[in-house]
């Protein structure tokens, strides 16, 4: 690589696994924190579909608390490293947009403001009515969003350090307002440094809309759900906990 190449990070699974796992993200916390929520509703649910499932990171917890798990993911790299993680599990790569699993589940996760990648309310509104679609009657879908609006910061950078597994990983963002003001642009600069291949420097940029709350809660409608909202206890842009009406 050269020091201007741009790599799309869902493609380097490994990069991405290891630069949060060093970070310290909590996923057995907020694992736990979803789970709670979808119990407060559906007490018995036992069958859950975590939507842009990644590495599988928070899907591993998931498993622990429910009887029955899937996964679905855009990046066939994120879903190599979640089968890895997770010999037995159905793992399927699909769009939230669009898919079809041919069965129903309990439970619909989708974490990480995985949702923030969809550019349009119409978009938003198709992946909430493909949840609807696999869910059972009554069943629970809780999305973790992207910021709003109101809660975005531009021009916040952020930087970190680790080293995991013997590779030490830089990685520094800056974050700015679309052209258009409705979405927030990432820019993300890693520089990779390892013993027996050197050093690589690559950059990814993302592009997340800033839905707004009302947005959020009136596309869960439209898609046949009753929506709350649910803020987080430490810093963070909270939960949607959607319930399907029963009958649909």
């Amino acid at each position: 690589m050269t020091e201007t190449d741009v790599v799309d990070l869902y493609q380097r699974a490994d990069i991405y696994e290891a630069i949060y796992r060093g970070r310290g993200k909590d996923y057995a916390a907020e694992s736990a924190v979803v789970a709670g929520c979808i119990r407060d509703v559906l007490p018995d649910a036992r069958r859950l579909l975590d939507v842009a499932c990644g590495a599988g990171s928070h899907l591993q917890y998931f498993a622990a608390s429910f009887g029955e798990v899937a996964g679905i993911d855009l990046s066939h790299d994120m879903i190599r490293i979640a089968g890895r993680r997770l010999p037995g599990v159905p793992l399927h790569q699909g769009d939230m947009r669009k898919f079809e699993l041919g069965r129903r589940f309990d439970a619909i996760t989708c974490m990480f403001s995985s949702v923030g990648y969809l550019a349009t309310v119409d978009e938003l509104d198709a992946a909430l009515r493909e949840f609807a679609r696999h869910l059972e009657p009554g069943g629970v879908a809780v999305v973790e969003p992207w910021w709003t609006p109101d809660t975005f910061l531009p021009g916040y950078v952020q930087g970190d350090v680790v080293t995991v597994d013997g590779r030490t990983i830089s990685r520094v963002s800056h974050s700015v307002l679309s052209d258009e003001r409705t979405a927030s642009r990432m820019a993300v600069h890693y520089v990779v440094a390892e013993p027996g291949s050197g050093i690589q420097h690559f950059t990814d940029v993302h592009v997340m809309t800033l839905f707004s709350r009302a947005q959020y809660e009136d596309a869960f409608h439209r898609a046949g759900f009753s929506v709350t909202y649910r803020e987080s206890a430490e810093p963070g842009p909270g939960l949607y906990v959607g319930t399907l009406t029963a009958g649909r």
